[in-house]
């Protein structure tokens, strides 16, 4: 083999060398990307996880404060309600054991104007007036119901009597004034209704209402 031919040979293997060169080093780029590829994807699943962890933890004790809230409004709710029963109770419980002072009261008087006796009659009203501007005050009404027509859910009928010129069961007499707290009635009113008269007219409203 002349030194041309072996030239151009070894220019040949030179070639064939690099071009396998360069070829392994291309499969091995695409290989090494190819395992990079899924370490980067886990970095990135990685760097999620913790963001999605304080999203949720964040959630509950949103959710937490929103619960307590709720039942914090229901207790404060509850106590109110709790505290306002009770004021309604204690005063109910003054007004019941005043009233039967405000009788004495009533009973001192009345037998004072029919016997002459009116040496204290003035002070015994001033004080008995007094009591009762208390009362009324505090939302205490009086039931004085005489010449009314007989409300059975406020009075309490203990006698009849005849008396034909005024409507059937009219409150003739009253023997012992009722007493009221906002709606509900804390004593009955003692009283004689009439009967033998004119049947009442039914109101105008019970006629509307019955209409309805």
């Amino acid at each position: 083999m002349t030194a041309p031919e072996k030239d151009e040979v070894r220019e040949d293997q030179v070639v064939e060398e690099t071009e396998a060169a360069e070829t392994a080093a291309s499969e091995a780029e695409d290989t090494q990307a190819a395992e990079q590829a899924p370490e980067g994807n886990d970095s990135e699943n990685e760097a999620e996880d913790p963001i999605e962890a304080a999203k949720k933890e964040a959630a509950a004790w949103q959710d937490k404060y929103l619960r307590l809230h709720a039942e914090w409004d229901t207790y404060r709710r509850r106590m109110n309600e709790q505290r306002e029963e009770e004021k309604a109770r204690a005063a109910e419980k003054l007004v019941e054991g005043l009233i039967p002072v405000i009788d004495d009261f009533e009973r001192s008087i009345d037998y004072a104007e029919k016997n002459g006796e009116t040496g204290l009659l003035g002070g015994v009203q001033a004080v008995h007036t007094k009591m009762l501007e208390v009362l009324t005050k505090h939302g205490v009404e009086m039931i004085d119901p005489k010449g009314e027509a007989f409300n059975a859910l406020e009075a309490l009928a203990v006698a009849t009597v005849d008396d034909p010129s005024v409507p059937d069961e009219t409150v003739a007499e009253v023997y012992q004034k009722g007493y009221r707290m906002g709606n509900k009635v804390i004593r009955s009113a003692m009283v004689t209704v009439t009967q033998g008269g004119p049947k009442r007219e039914v109101e105008e409203e019970s006629d509307d209402s019955s209409s309805e």
